[in-house]
Order: structure tokens, then C-alpha cells, then sequence
């Protein structure tokens, strides 16, 4: 089974294209350049979108904007390939790719998103000392982390970012790819005029 992952819910987006469990290969950069990414793993696979078996999508919590950008491009995807996609959670990815670590995602506003999924501001954090912190939100806050004997690994640790190989890995529920929900955890900032 070919499985595309990706995930766009943080500053940095990865995918990963793996077949049997097998990962063929992996990509790291923006929410917006997913698709050439998309693009650059079939080509090195030597595959056609046609190859395709099923899509994986991270579903946030994270960056409204960017989380949109993933699930529009999962049910493009699905619905113009007619394969079944997958919604994994971005913290539960976060979580698998650094066991034992609590995942830390930015939320901006001096915020961040934690397992649950919820969100506090960081001094709200109720951790152990010595508890390995990973995500974009852990280095953000890493001094304040750190004067709290909380362990952050260097910002360019691989821990910090979704991989998208750990998506395949806990999806396990897949459908029609229109059917994939989001994991926003705040209600947006933007509401309609009355």
C-alpha cells in the first residue's frame, strides 16, 4: 500500500511518501509548497499520483491558516485521485516521533497547544522537572521551559517537527477525504458581521 502524508499545521510542514511501511522518502518546508513536495516524492519514487493508495493528513491543532492548507490539499487530493485519506492529530505525531516527550505546539498569542488537545499559556504547563518538551511552541518558550527544569532539545532537532511518517504509522481509520475535520482547539479570531 503507496500512502502520502503531510502535515502543515506548524511553521514547518513535512510529508513523507511510504509504501508497506517502507519510507520511500521525506520532505521538510512550508505549508504552501506542499504540493511541489508532493510532486518531488513521486518523482523520486518513480511513481504517478495514479500509484497512490490512501492520503494522510495532520489535522492540528496549529495555524488555522495552515491547517486549512493541509486538509484542502488532502481533499483535493482525494477526491480527484478517489482514494480514502486519514486525519491524525499534529501533537499525537509530535508525541510518537519523540517517545516519552510532551509535544508543545505554538499557538501564538503567547500560547501554546498541548495534548488533550487544549490551550494554556506556558507557565500554565504542570510537568515534571526534567520532562523532554518538543515542538515549535517548546522552542519558542524555551527559557521559560528551561527556568522551569523542563528539558527542551536544540531548535534543530528532528523532534520538534511533525514528521509525516509517524502519521501512516497512527493512522488508522480512513474514509472519504471530504470527511476530514480539523482539530482547531479555539474558536478563530475572525467572526461574521451581524
Amino acid at each position: 500500500m503507496v500512502i502520502l502524508a503531510f502535515d502543515t499545521a506548524t511553521d514547518v510542514a513535512t510529508s513523507a511518501l511510504v509504501a508497506d511501511r517502507l519510507v520511500l522518502g521525506e520532505r521538510t518546508s512550508i505549508a504552501r509548497t506542499v504540493l511541489a513536495d508532493v510532486d518531488a516524492l513521486l518523482r523520486d519514487a518513480a511513481l504517478e499520483p495514479s500509484d497512490l493508495d490512501a492520503l494522510v493528513v495532520g489535522t492540528g491543532p496549529g495555524s488555522f491558516t495552515s491547517v486549512r492548507i493541509g486538509l484542502s490539499i488532502a481533499r483535493g487530493l482525494g477526491l480527484a485521485l478517489d482514494v480514502p485519506a486519514a486525519g491524525v492529530s499534529t501533537l499525537d505525531a509530535l508525541a510518537a516521533g519523540a517517545e516519552g516527550a510532551v509535544p508543545v505546539i505554538d499557538a501564538k498569542r503567547g500560547e501554546v497547544f498541548v495534548e488533550g488537545p487544549g490551550v494554556l499559556v506556558p507557565e500554565e504547563l504542570e510537568l515534571e522537572p526534567g520532562t523532554v518538551c518538543v515542538g515549535d511552541g517548546a522552542v519558542k518558550h524555551r527559557t521559560l521551559l528551561e527556568a522551569r527544569a523542563l528539558t527542551v532539545p536544540a531548535d534543530d532537532d528532528p523532534r520538534h517537527r511533525p514528521r509525516a511518517r509517524f502519521h501512516v504509522l497512527l493512522a488508522n481509520e480512513f474514509g472519504a477525504a471530504a470527511d476530514l475535520e480539523p482539530i482547531y482547539v479555539r474558536a478563530p479570531d475572525a467572526t461574521p458581521r451581524p
